[in-house]
């Protein structure tokens, strides 16, 4: 498969995904799945396939299993010590969620993966690039350049253990908008996963970078992503 550097808008990333790897009859693992968006979306379209997530967030973990869906199983768990069987998935997810592991231990997340994958199966990781306007803003109060680039390294270096080839790599843009500040200080800056210790002056200075992005129906990002698919080798 070749590999494709171009950047371009995408509205939907499931259309990215699905022009990699089927998506019909899998078994699939979401890791960092969060609120699940791309995975119930994911299973409204292809309904014969089975989708566990695994989420390190007690409290979004209930949110999630209070929202039952067909075809859909939820687990607390971190992606370090994935709580599945060996070669029990034919495609792992990893959207946006690489960098929230601690960094030494990147490299155990990505052997767990190979461990859970079927020999041939895919590993799908979706990072957001340290750029953009809308990193300028998150960078005030949540400065990722660091463990974005350990993410991108800890693949790299995958890529030696001889579990993996990478066959496909690709940027593109996702689409991010906020209602108002109100929006985004809820969404953005107060997640249930992480305390950002937000005071007063931290909160204002976010403030003060955001609000000249808004317009009359709110405020519109796009934000950079880099998306590479590796293949568990036999």
């Amino acid at each position: 498969m070749p590999l494709a550097n171009e950047t371009r808008r995408v509205d939907d990333e499931i259309e990215v995904l699905a022009e990699w790897v089927p998506l019909a009859g899998q078994d699939i693992i979401e890791l960092g799945c969060g609120a699940a968006d791309l995975a119930r979306k994911l299973l409204s379209r292809h309904p014969d396939s089975r989708l566990t997530g695994v989420e390190v967030d007690e409290r979004q973990h209930a949110k999630n299993i209070a929202a039952p869906q067909a075809g859909l199983h939820f687990m607390t768990g971190v992606a370090q010590a994935i709580p599945c069987a060996d070669a029990s998935h034919d495609l792992a997810l990893m959207l946006k969620s690489l960098h929230h592991v601690p960094v030494a231990s990147m490299a155990q997340a990505l052997h767990e993966v190979a461990r859970v994958l079927r020999s041939g199966g895919h590993l799908y990781v979706s990072e957001p690039v340290f750029d953009g306007a809308l990193n300028e803003v998150v960078r005030l109060y949540n400065d990722e350049g660091v463990v974005r680039a350990a993410a991108q390294a800890a693949l790299d270096a995958a890529l030696h253990t001889g579990h993996w080839s990478q066959v496909a790599e690709r940027r593109f843009e996702l689409k991010a908008a906020f209602k108002d500040f109100a929006d985004f200080e809820q969404r953005m800056m107060r997640p249930t996963y992480a305390d950002h210790r937000i005071d007063d002056a931290k909160l204002d200075r976010v403030r003060k970078a955001f609000e000249p992005h808004v317009r009359a129906g709110g405020a519109h990002f796009t934000r950079p992503m880099h998306v590479r698919l590796l293949r568990r080798l036999g």
